[in-house]
């Protein structure tokens, strides 16, 4: 008997891309509604997000040949949160997709991701649940109104969704591989295939989406029950009759694609360590498994012209050690790339959003805010409360609690211990996210790709109360795809309400950010440097150098940001004059630097709308004459001079001399600008600053320095610029002996000064000024003056 022909390439990639096609047209389709609300509604292709548009200008910045820098001659930026995701978009700005324009190429990579999303969660599922709910598991996530609304948002959301549920099917899949017809059919509950009967011919079964083969519409009865009538023909299931996916391809080809998987994940979110930890906890455990002999290539018994071949067995070993490493090369290429090009390790990103790098937060507030966020979670974000009622039905949290229930039930009834401890960790690693200051941002889109997870354990959930169902009554086959379906009905009748969201949010970014950016390209001068605190839309249409205050694009910047707005000013003040920005486009509020705006030009205000940070975004003018106008006390006497100063709120004064900050510092770091304090120290007023700005720390109880004074002066005096809203007396001591006390009267700053033994002020002479009455003071400056 001739042996069969091998399948043309053509014939074999239809075969492979079949399953998709059921997933590619309910995408299409609700992309299309998707896309044709944000055109009724913007008027033209529009956005949701700023975000979308810096990864935008990164595609562009590599597209023009520039590798990770976002602004044009200032090198290498480490505020790209994905570095795939603009390498994806950069060839379609180089082929001539420009403006926005680029836009509907964004939309169709969101289609193709947001489709081979469903068929991975149905093909993670269908081991655990078996073929109706992993077809109901794809269409619950087809149907997910969060996947809807970031499929078409331009963020690499659902990519990055997609990664980590291949990653967790293919882990899954190499450690508990695809069983044999018999096993497989009494998982499903149907009985095997007979022995020597006629497989389906190809193509006369098509898959539902998001399974590796043709998917059975339900589950059948429970494996013994009386499901046909005695005697007749067993019909065999399609899963019995067609291998799936994973079983055609050989273990090590599987191990590949989840070495590639786990090492590409945090190349498009750094959380996507979890799934290079997956990957790689996975390998080893195969790679110390022995290869099963029919696995083992045919190899002709030795001869004496033929040795055996140690080397390739020697090989074989060592290429599976080295795909158990690949993953963890992962997340060690962001941080190289930083270290190589920036010179330290971290991005601007971790520093501005990482609870668990924040300076402004010790060991118990830290904590607090961990618990905090993680209550959030579970309480309002997984039960579809404020946060994401226009994603989730309410009561969501305890369909999830309960399908963790059914996970562990159907791991144990099918054997699957592997399939579910990676689903569970996938599913955890929505506390990831908790780590962030805040991951309520952007419609929670830190969250959602962690989701596909909890549709695996809501579909376990629909088995289980089937088969459940079953043993009460045998006829009750239909509950599993009936529950599934219910599960995912409620989450698709959230669509409506996120695509109107979704347009909406897409009007206001492209009234106000572009709107802005497009402004600034006709208005203001080529050489023109914007500071901005959503960079996106304003550097991608502008065409001008942008300066990010909150420091996510512009190198050095973030940990002023994380300071508060007095450090950024004391920091503005030792910037050179050429990389300061000329203008400001902000929310006031945001910037919350009043000292450095200048005068108004134009605003976009955008009403009905929950997307923007502010519903005003305002163009200035930059003012930078207020920069040093409190560096020096408002009187000076002949003959002194000043020793040593504490320049509150200036992060390299304080870390010099030692000054002591409490937890959560920076949200009491402000930037004033008022006309000049009354002083009681002894000289005369500088007349020529009717007007000062400072940067201070409010609400202060003590403040604690260290002051560095060569050789004791003759005499010495501590001049303080200092306020109380309710009045208040301050105890100063040096090194331990209390020099003196002063009153600050209730409302703006004074400065005032109190005489310092100055026998005392030799080399590091530690300072205490201590609350003595009153709620609390403001601290600006501090100056050791004397002769």
């Amino acid at each position: 008997m001739a042996a069969p022909q091998a399948p043309s390439p053509l014939r074999a990639l239809s075969a492979r891309a079949l399953p998709y096609a059921p997933a590619l047209a309910a995408s299409g389709a609700l992309g299309a509604l998707c896309i044709r609300a944000v055109l009724d509604q913007a008027g033209r292709p529009a956005l949701p997000l700023d975000d979308a548009f810096i990864h935008m200008q990164y595609a562009r910045r590599l597209a023009e040949g520039g590798f990770f820098s976002f602004v044009a001659g200032e090198g290498y930026s480490t505020g790209a949160t994905s570095l795939l995701w603009p390498v994806l978009l950069a060839p379609f700005y180089a082929l001539g997709l420009r403006d926005l324009s680029l836009v509907y190429a964004i939309w169709a990579l969101g289609l193709v991701f947001h489709a081979a999303l469903a068929v991975e969660t149905a093909r993670l599922a269908r081991p655990l649940a078996g073929p109706a709910a992993a077809a109901g598991a794809g269409a619950m996530c087809a149907g997910f109104a969060a996947f809807a609304w970031f499929a078409w948002s331009g963020m690499e959301t659902v990519a990055f969704a997609w990664i980590l549920t291949r990653t967790a099917r293919l882990a899954a899949g190499l450690l508990e591989p695809a069983k044999g017809e018999a096993e497989a059919a009494e998982d499903i509950g149907q009985p095997a295939m007979p022995a020597g009967s006629a497989a389906m011919p190809a193509g006369s079964a098509a898959p539902l989406a998001g399974s590796d083969a043709p998917l059975a519409g339900s589950d059948a009865p429970l494996a013994g029950s009386a499901a046909t009538p005695t005697g007749s023909a067993a019909t065999p299931t399609a899963s019995a009759q067609l291998p799936s996916a994973s079983a055609e391809r050989p273990p090590a080809a599987v191990a590949r694609a989840l070495a590639l998987a786990g090492f590409a994940a945090p190349l498009l979110r750094p959380e996507g360590a979890l799934a290079s930890l997956i990957a790689a906890l996975a390998l080893a455990v195969w790679a110390a498994r022995p290869a099963p002999p029919s696995l083992l290539p045919a190899s002709p018994p030795p001869t004496p012209s033929a040795p055996p071949r140690r080397g390739s067995a020697i090989a074989r070993l060592l290429d599976r050690r080295l795909l158990v490493l690949a993953p963890l090369f992962g997340p060690l290429v962001v941080p190289a790339l930083n270290q190589l090009f920036a010179g330290h390790p971290t991005s601007s990103t971790t520093t501005v959003k990482w609870l668990l790098g924040n300076p402004n937060y010790d060991g118990p507030t830290l904590r607090d805010a961990l618990l905090q966020n993680i209550r959030l979670l579970v309480t309002d974000v997984l039960d579809g409360g404020q946060w994401t009622a226009v994603f989730l039905p309410e009561g969501s949290a305890a369909v999830i609690a309960l399908g963790a229930v059914a996970l562990a039930v159907a791991a144990h009834r099918r054997g699957r211990p592997a399939h579910a401890a990676i689903v569970a960790a996938l599913a955890l690693g929505a506390l990831l996210p908790c780590t962030y200051l805040s991951f309520l941002w952007n419609r929670v889109r830190y969250v959602w790709p962690f989701a596909p997870a909890w549709l695996v354990m809501a579909a376990c959930l629909a088995r289980e109360l089937g088969d459940a169902a079953q043993r009460v009554r045998r006829s009750l086959h239909y509950v599993t795809p009936l529950v599934a379906g219910a599960f995912a009905g409620a989450l698709a009748a959230r669509l409506p309400w996120a695509i109107h969201d979704l347009a909406n949010s897409a009007r206001a970014i492209d009234r106000q950010q572009v709107w802005l950016g497009r402004w600034a390209a006709q208005h203001l001068p080529e050489g023109a440097r914007i500071g901005v605190n959503d960079t996106g839309a304003l550097a991608y249409f502008s065409g001008r150098r942008t300066f990010d205050v909150v420091g996510l694009t512009t190198e050095g910047e973030a940990r002023y940001w994380v300071a508060g707005a007095g450090s950024r000013f004391e920091h503005y003040e030792k910037l050179p004059p050429e990389r300061r920005p000329t203008h400001f486009i902000v929310y006031p509020h945001w910037m919350a630097c009043a000292p450095v705006l200048g005068r108004e030009l134009v605003d976009a205000t955008v009403e009905d709308q929950a997307i923007l940070g502010g519903t005003t975004m305002i163009v200035y003018e930059a003012r930078w004459d207020l920069l040093g106008s409190g560096a020096l006390p408002v009187r000076s006497a002949p003959g002194e001079r000043i020793l040593d100063e504490v320049d509150v709120s200036d992060l390299e004064s304080e870390a010099a001399h030692g000054y002591a900050l409490e937890p959560l510092a920076d949200q009491r770091n402000v930037a004033v600008a008022l006309a000049a304090p009354e002083s009681d120290a002894p000289g005369e007023v500088d007349r020529a600053r009717a007007e000062i700005a400072d940067g201070g720390r409010y609400y202060r109880a003590a403040d604690r320095f260290v002051v560095h004074v060569d050789a004791p002066p003759a005499e010495a005096r501590l001049v303080m610029r200092v306020a109380s809203d309710d009045g208040a007396e301050l105890a100063i001591s040096v090194a331990g002996e209390e020099a003196g006390t002063v009153e600050v009267p209730a409302g703006t700053w004074v400065e005032r000064a109190v005489a310092l033994p100055a026998a005392r002020l030799a080399g590091a002479t530690p300072i205490a000024i201590t609350l003595r009455r009153g709620a609390g003071f403001h601290a600006f400056h501090y100056w050791i003056v004397g002769r």
